[in-house]
């Protein structure tokens, strides 16, 4: 009988959602050259090719799929044991799955995790940026033990919910911008010059594009980016106009070459809530950190 290391398991999984051995690494926080042995190494014992290399990432094999929907299942059963049997030490330990929107990721959560860790070093904190969406959908899932996000305006019956932070949407733009002798901004009036679009098919682009829909005025943004940083690199050179968060501005703050104007809209004032999927019963390290998150 193979023997099947659990960590080469969980590393196949990963370059299997990734679609890449190189951002699998990345999520993973290993060397490429690392993860592909191990991957290699999986393959040998079980003596059958599971992913398809090529240039542009990688592809599961007929035999892959097969093995991506029995693994992901037994790594669940081996997470989900470990966890357990840690949670009757007594102490608060373990680790705790957290999913996390971009704006808290590069806002107000880094100091709540180091208080947290502060108080708590014996657990560790599985961390994953994904946008909102994608939050909420791992705690359904149960791939994450807690979610930082934006709330949601639909009814989840099989989550709660717990305040987070109030992170109010902001105008970014250059200082000789024609917009920037204003003390407040209109969103008529923003959509007007080129915008600089941050996280392209993410929420809170989807409600930019939702709000000029309602408008009925175009949004045609000149360049999309990634990041925070990104947006604020393309306003300062004169490129565009972004909206922003103001806990993500808050993370950026120094920088003499763009200005910050409030968005005058009743829509501007966005909630970032902690989210866990509805239990019985939790690890104690889960517990803690929706504790610590709430307050």
């Amino acid at each position: 009988m193979p023997r099947i290391d659990p960590l080469s398991l969980q590393l196949f999984l990963a370059a299997a959602r990734e679609g890449s051995i190189k951002r699998a690494a990345v999520a993973e926080h290993i060397a490429q050259s690392a993860l592909s042995r191990r991957i290699a190494d999986l393959e040998h014992a079980l003596g059958v090719q599971l992913l398809s290399r090529s240039p542009l990432g990688v592809t599961l094999t007929e035999a892959g799929h097969r093995a991506y929907a029995l693994g992901d299942k037994l790594n669940a059963d081996i997470q989900a044991f470990a966890r357990e049997v840690q949670s009757l030490s007594g102490e608060v330990a373990g680790t705790v799955r957290l999913f996390a929107n971009l704006s808290s990721v590069v806002g107000y959560l880094p100091e709540r995790l180091h208080a947290f860790r502060a108080k708590h070093p014996n657990v560790e904190i599985a961390l994953q940026e994904r946008n909102s969406a994608e939050c909420i959908r791992a705690c359904l899932d149960d791939r994450a033990d807690v979610a930082v996000c934006m709330a949601s305006s639909a009814p989840l019956p099989a989550i709660e919910s717990w305040h987070f932070a109030d992170d109010p949407l902001i105008v970014v733009l250059p200082p000789n911008h024609p917009l920037a002798k204003q003390r407040a901004l209109r969103f008529s009036e923003v959509v007007k010059y080129p915008i600089v679009r941050i996280q392209t098919g993410g929420a809170g682009d989807n409600f930019m594009q939702e709000q000029a829909e309602k408008l009925r005025v175009p949004y045609t943004p000149v360049v999309g980016v990634s990041s925070y940083e990104a947006a604020c690199r393309m306003v300062e050179v004169g490129l565009g106009i972004a909206i922003m968060t103001g806990s993500a501005l808050s993370a950026l703050a120094g920088t003499k070459r763009f200005v910050r104007r409030p968005l005058d809209e009743p829509w501007k004032d966005r909630e970032l809530r902690v989210f866990a999927l509805k239990k019985s019963s939790r690890l104690r390290a889960v517990d803690a950190m929706i504790e610590s998150l709430r307050s």
